[in-house]
This record gives structure tokens, C-alpha cells and sequence, in this order.
């Protein structure tokens, strides 16, 4: 998992009259993230209260910011300019490739027939490695050096 903070004390900021941006943490070392609103989501903690998904909010040339609604404020007993105690990782809905696409990927690039001639704990082994990447790049590129390596055993 990659943070985009870990264990880090941020400051709820409070900015009147920003609707939902009202509160909000501004997340350090995130103004180089590009992606429309939606597309970036995080997941983690503030203060030990549990986020499964929250919009990253992008300014440009700024850090990006989470907001802290009044849910969130009252559950942590927290307003503006307290600090609070941050974990968050990027939230990436394709991040985990599936079995079933790395199969499909094999097949489209002529490789199923000899990746299903190895034992099923070698076949185990190739997914899991595919699967374990920490993004969705790695997974790829690690997807095509196996598809690398079982069209060298077919040839």
C-alpha cells in the first residue's frame, strides 16, 4: 500500500463560507497528483475514525485537500485549527487486477495453452506475483514480463 501520509499530525483548517470545503486538511506533497474530481479517492484514518472513501479535492498548483464534514468533526470532537493524527492511501477503484483479466491478457497474447501446462502452484505463484504490485502500472508491467517469459518457453 502506498500513503499518501502516514502517521501524520495535519491542522483542520477552517475557511468560512466554502460549503463542504468548510473544513478541511490539505494533504502535503500531493499538488503533483493529476485527475479530475471523483477520479482521486483515498482511504485510511483521521484520528483512529475510519474513512473508506473520500474525494481528494484539486486545486491547481496546490496540495490536494480532504473535507471533514460535521460527521466527521463530531465523531472526532475536532474543529477548525485542531490537529489531528493522518493516515491515507490512495484509493484506486482498478488497482487490483483479477485473476479472470490476467487469464484473458495470457489468452489474447497466445500464452494460456503453456501457462496451463505448469503446476497449479506454479500458476498460483505467476497470479499472486501479478496481483501483489502496489499499482496498477506494476501490475501491467509485471503482466507482460511473464507474457515475456512464457513466449520464450513456447518457442
Amino acid at each position: 500500500m502506498e500513503y499518501l501520509v502516514k502517521d501524520t499530525l495535519l491542522e483542520i483548517k477552517h475557511e468560512p463560507r466554502k460549503g463542504a470545503w468548510t473544513y478541511h486538511i490539505q494533504i502535503p506533497n500531493t499538488k503533483h497528483m493529476v485527475g479530475k474530481w471523483g477520479s482521486l479517492k483515498a482511504t485510511g484514518t483521521v484520528d483512529n475514525y475510519k474513512i473508506e472513501s473520500i474525494n481528494l479535492f484539486t486545486i491547481a498548483g496546490q496540495d490536494k485537500l480532504i473535507s471533514i464534514n460535521k460527521e466527521i468533526r463530531k465523531a472526532l470532537n475536532k474543529s477548525g485549527v485542531n490537529k489531528v493524527l493522518v493516515t491515507l492511501s490512495l484509493l484506486n477503484e482498478k488497482q487490483n487486477i483479477t485473476e479472470k483479466e490476467i487469464l484473458e491478457t495470457f489468452d489474447q497474447s497466445d500464452v494460456l495453452k503453456i501457462f496451463e501446462t505448469f503446476s497449479e502452484q506454479r500458476k498460483r505463484k505467476i497470479i499472486e506475483e501479478i496481483k501483489a504490485q502496489k499499482s496498477e502500472d506494476k501490475q501491467i508491467k509485471s503482466l507482460l514480463n511473464f507474457i515475456d517469459q512464457l513466449t520464450l518457453e513456447n518457442d
